[in-house]
C-alpha cells in the first residue's frame, strides 16, 4: 500500500488487489501509531469505519461501488456528523453530538467514503496555526533540517493537512474562510482546493463567517482533490447560498493542458520583504506554465492592499453574530450563574478560548453604534471593489498565479504571542476569499530548510476545471515527491 493516493487506492480496490477492510485497517493502525505525536484527530470513529469497510467490499463485489467506495477520509471537526461528536475544537461544544449530518459529509457517505474520525482545527476555525484548539495544538509532520522544533501545520484546517501529509488518511475535508484550506496545504506539502463560494453546501458546517466560509477537499494530489470535489459539491435547498449549477467531472479536466491560456501575474502580490526563495518559486511556476503553452500577463488588483483589514472587519463582525447563539441555554456547555446575565458570561468565558473571545470582541466593536458606518459598512464597500478587481482581471486572463503563503511553516513558539503577525500569514489567500473566487494550492518546492512551499492558482467563478487543468500542468512539472519526517510507514 506504499505511496497510495485516493485515485490509486480506488483502482486497487476495483481490481481486487486489496480489500476495503485491509485498507481501512492499515490506516487505523497508522492513526494509532502516529497521532499521539501529531494530535491531528479530536475524535476517532474506528468501529463505524470497520463496519463501513465491510459494506464497501460487498458493494464493490456487486458492482455497486460509489466514487469513493471504501476510501479512508478524515473530516474536519467543523462538519456535523450524525451520532459522532462534533466540537469545532471548542470547550463550549466539547460534548455536542449532532442529530443530523452536514450535506457535504452526507454526499461523501453516499459515494462510499469511510470516515476515520474528526480532525483538529483552530477553535471555530479562527486561526492560522492550529494552536487555538481547546484539544491542544497540531504538530506539522514536517521538520526543518537539523532541528527538532515543532512546526505549526497552518490553520484552521491544520489537522486535515497534517493527517493527509502523514498518511493517516488519503483525503480530508477542510473549510476555507480566508485561506484555511490553502495555507495549511502549503505548510504541509499537500494539495487543497477552495471552490467557488456556493459550490459546496454550508448546511451542517458550524459557522465562522457565513459570507466567506466554503468547504473543500485536501489530499496528496490534485487528482484526488478532483475526485473528492465531485462527490462533495452540488446544489442544496437547505443552504440559501448554494448555487444551482451542475457539478462538472473535474477529473476529466485534469489533462486538458494550458495551451492558449493567459495566466495573470498580479503585481500587487510582490510584497516587500517576501523571501527570495518564494519569489524564485513563483518565477519557476510562471516558467512551467509558459513552457506548457500558456501566456503570462501582468495584471493589477489595486485593492489587494486593503484585503487583510477588510477581511478582519467583515469576518469578525459575522463571527460576533454567529457565535451569539452559544449562550449556555439552548445547546452546548452551560456554566451556572446567579442570574441569566451571569450564566451567559460564565458560559462564554469558560467555553471560548482567548482567540475566539478576541475576535468576538473586535467583531462586536465594529458592529456597535457609532462604528458600524466607520468600519463594517466601509469594509463591505471595499470588499465590492476587491471583487470588481478580480472581475476586471478575468476579462484579460483565464487564471491568476501567486504564492500561497509568505513563508514556510514556522515553529510553535515563534509567532503565537503576536496575533497581527499571525494574521499576516493570510495576505495572499484572503483576497480570493473576499471575492468568492475559486482557488487552489499545490506543493511546488522546498525552502532552504527542507520545508514545503506552495503556489496558488485563482480562477473565474465556477471554473474550477481550468484551475485543475493548470494546476495539473504545474504538479507534473514540480514532481513534488518529498515526504515529511513523520509519516505512516508503508502508507504515505
Amino acid at each position: 500500500m506504499a505511496g497510495m493516493t485516493l485515485a490509486s487506492a480506488r483502482k486497487a480496490l476495483e481490481a481486487r488487489k486489496i480489500s476495503a477492510v485491509e485498507l481501512i485497517g492499515a490506516h487505523i493502525g497508522a492513526v494509532d501509531s502516529l497521532d499521539g505525536r501529531l494530535n491531528a484527530f479530536i475524535t476517532t470513529s474506528f468501529d463505524r469505519a470497520r463496519v463501513a469497510a465491510r459494506v464497501a467490499d460487498e458493494r464493490i463485489a456487486k458492482g455497486e461501488a460509489g466514487l469513493l467506495e471504501g476510501l479512508p477520509l478524515g473530516i474536519k471537526d467543523l462538519f456535523c456528523t450524525e451520532g459522532v461528536r462534533t466540537t469545532a475544537a471548542s470547550n463550549i461544544l466539547r460534548d455536542f453530538v449532532p442529530p443530523y449530518e452536514s450535506t457535504v459529509t452526507a454526499n461523501l457517505l453516499k459515494q462510499g467514503a469511510v470516515f476515520l474520525g474528526k480532525l483538529n482545527l483552530d477553535e471555530f476555525a479562527m486561526g492560522s496555526t492550529n494552536l487555538t484548539s481547546a484539544f491542544g495544538g497540531v504538530t506539522n509532520p514536517w521538520q526543518r533540517e537539523g532541528s527538532d522544533a515543532r512546526l505549526v501545520p497552518g490553520g484552521s484546517s491544520g489537522g486535515s493537512a497534517a493527517a493527509v501529509a502523514a498518511g493517516l488518511v488519503l483525503g480530508a475535508t477542510g473549510t476555507d474562510t480566508g485561506g484555511s484550506i490553502r495555507q495549511p496545504a502549503a505548510y504541509c506539502g499537500v494539495a487543497g482546493v477552495k471552490p467557488t463560494y456556493g459550490r459546496c453546501s454550508r448546511f451542517g458546517v458550524i459557522a465562522f463567517a457565513s459570507s466567506l466560509d466554503q468547504a473543500g477537499p485536501m489530499a496528496r494530489t490534485l487528482e484526488d482533490c478532483a475526485l473528492m470535489l465531485e462527490a462533495m459539491a452540488g446544489f442544496d435547498p437547505k443552504d440559501s447560498t448554494s448555487v444551482d449549477r451542475p457539478v462538472p467531472r473535474y477529473t476529466e479536466a485534469l489533462e486538458r493542458g494550458v495551451r492558449g491560456l493567459k495566466v495573470g501575474i498580479p503585481k500587487e502580490y510582490r510584497v516587500e520583504g517576501m523571501p527570495s526563495e518564494i519569489d524564485s518559486l513563483w518565477e519557476q511556476g510562471i516558467a512551467w506554465l509558459r513552457e506548457a503553452g500558456a501566456e503570462p500577463v501582468e495584471v493589477s488588483l489595486p485593492h489587494t492592499k486593503y484585503g487583510l483589514p477588510t477581511y478582519y472587519i467583515a469576518a469578525l463582525a459575522e463571527a460576533s453574530s454567529n457565535l451569539a447563539r452559544y449562550d449556555g441555554v439552548r445547546f452546548g456547555a452551560r456554566v451556572p450563574g446567579a442570574s441569566l446575565d451571569a450564566l451567559y458570561e460564565a458560559t462564554r468565558r469558560e467555553g471560548f478560548g482567548e482567540e475566539v473571545r478576541r475576535r468576538i470582541l473586535m467583531g462586536t466593536y465594529v458592529l456597535s453604534s457609532g462604528y458600524y458606518d466607520a468600519y463594517y459598512l466601509r469594509a463591505q464597500k471595499v470588499r465590492t471593489r476587491i471583487q470588481h478587481d478580480f472581475l476586471a482581471a478575468f476579462e484579460k486572463v483565464d487564471v491568476l498565479l501567486t504564492p500561497t503563503a509568505p513563508s514556510a511553516a514556522f515553529a510553535w513558539d515563534e509567532k503565537p504571542d503576536d496575533p497581527v503577525q499571525v494574521y499576516l500569514n493570510d495576505v495572499f489567500t484572503v483576497p480570493a476569499s473576499l471575492a468568492g473566487a475559486p482557488a487552489l494550492s499545490l506543493p511546488a518546492g522546498l525552502d532552504r530548510q527542507g520545508l514545503p512551499l506552495g503556489l496558488q492558482l485563482i480562477g473565474r467563478y465556477f471554473d474550477e476545471e481550468t484551475l485543475f487543468a493548470a494546476g495539473r500542468v504545474m504538479e507534473k512539472a514540480a514532481r513534488f515527491t518529498h515526504r515529511p519526517a513523520i509519516v505512516a510507514e508503508g502508507l504515505a
